[in-house]
């Protein structure tokens, strides 16, 4: 019964403030994502960490050097990963996955649903929290890889606007899709729209750009037309 009451006040305050201190900074180095825009890799990194910083402070048992080496080697592997996925498409699947086409050109993609284990509930539950209530007033359904539904309505269902009230429904030609980045050309995404590297070169050169690797990021909006930004100098 007396173990019970024993503690170590000063033991437990020094761990605390430095566990808090190095998790302050961790924080900092690791950049400034909100919740909303973590993805699952990101999410379970947070908590893990958090853990580790949550056990050095309050577990006289664990080793304080053994925790806080185990804490900033953690948070460092995560950086590292972060670079990675920076400079590698390929990384930034492997780590973040890549969104999910639900409802494409108005049909439910039942072979993706499967893929992401989600259910129609599911799926209804997440359009009503877009103020969308009937699949049908759906055109493209899109899984992001932090786990948010972004939604492009048929034409006619959207928000009317000022500038809409004039206008003819009309469905978008593309879905907008980016089919370059980072100077490179994501041929995936070009064969879904049915589009030729000739036909990008041709885009880019009424732009004055003679060379993909010039480009930074480009997207084929629903009409056809091609935004574009290219690298800094």
């Amino acid at each position: 019964m007396d173990e019970f009451f024993e503690f170590s006040f000063w033991e437990m305050i020094i761990r605390a403030t430095i566990a808090f201190a190095v998790l302050l900074v961790l924080a900092r180095l690791m950049g400034k994502k909100q919740i909303s825009q973590l993805t699952f890799f990101h999410y379970v990194t947070g908590i893990t960490i958090g853990s580790i910083a949550a056990d050095i402070a309050g577990e006289s048992e664990t080793p304080f050097m053994n925790g806080l080496i185990a804490m900033i080697w953690w948070a460092l592997l995560t950086l590292l990963m972060n670079y990675i996925a920076l400079k590698s498409k390929k990384a930034r699947v492997l780590l973040d996955d890549t969104p999910s086409i639900l409802i494409h050109e108005g049909r439910l993609n039942e072979q993706e649903m499967k893929k992401v284990r989600m259910t129609l509930n599911d799926l209804n539950m997440m359009l009503r929290e877009q103020s969308v209530f009937s699949v049908s007033d759906v055109n493209y359904a899109i899984l992001e890889t932090n786990g948010k539904l972004s939604v492009l309505k048929k034409a006619g269902q959207e928000a009317a606007t000022k500038t809409d009230v004039k206008a003819s429904a009309k469905d978008p030609k593309y879905i907008p899709t980016e089919i370059i980045s980072d100077g490179k050309l994501i041929q995936k995404n070009l064969t879904e729209l049915n589009l030729t590297e000739e036909w990008v070169m041709k885009q880019l050169k009424k732009k004055g750009i003679g060379q993909i690797d010039q480009v930074y990021y480009a997207e084929v909006y629903g009409d056809g037309s091609l935004f574009v930004d290219e690298k800094d100098d």
